[in-house]
């Protein structure tokens, strides 16, 4: 993963525990201050809540634990690989476009991070720029240029 995606991953992580987590205890012991729990929404709701808080947040220690960080501003070259970011133009509609690769969790394609099993991070892996690359999509095969493969 990146260093942007590790960070943010990081900080989601500690907003569960310094905030989400005390805020469902504190739901949940209201809740129980109410009586018949059998029949309290309030407390059944809160401990779905806490259900998920506690398995996203296993959820994240795990992929921070096994996580490989690479900042990408020490990286280089004319090859698209992993954490570059990737000028590419169709060549049907001649519509520029610019996308960085990114791991799995990191993806946002409206944010121009696609991930780097997606097809077309997969077509471009490997790729300079001048290179077409094809890629199946439900449409039908697309094909775009590499404009330009930049490193930040």
């Amino acid at each position: 993963m990146t260093g942007e995606g590790y960070k943010v991953l990081d900080e989601e992580l500690k907003r569960l525990k310094s905030v989400e987590r005390p805020s469902v205890i504190a739901a949940i012991s209201e809740a129980r201050s109410h009586g018949d729990l059998s029949e309290n929404a309030e407390y059944h709701a809160a401990k779905e809540r806490q259900g998920w808080i506690e398995g996203r947040i296993a959820e994240i220690e795990d992929k921070i634990s096994r996580a490989q960080v690479i900042d990408v501003s020490k990286l280089s070259g004319s090859q698209v690989k992993f954490g570059a970011t990737v000028k590419v133009v169709d060549e049907d509609t001649e519509e520029e476009a610019k996308y960085q690769i990114v791991g799995e969790h990191e993806a946002e394609v409206k944010a121009g991070k696609i991930s780097v099993s997606s097809p077309l991070a997969r077509a471009m892996i490997g790729k300079e720029v001048g290179d077409v690359v094809e890629v199946n999509t439900p449409g039908g095969v697309k094909a775009y240029e590499i404009l330009k493969v930049e490193w930040r």
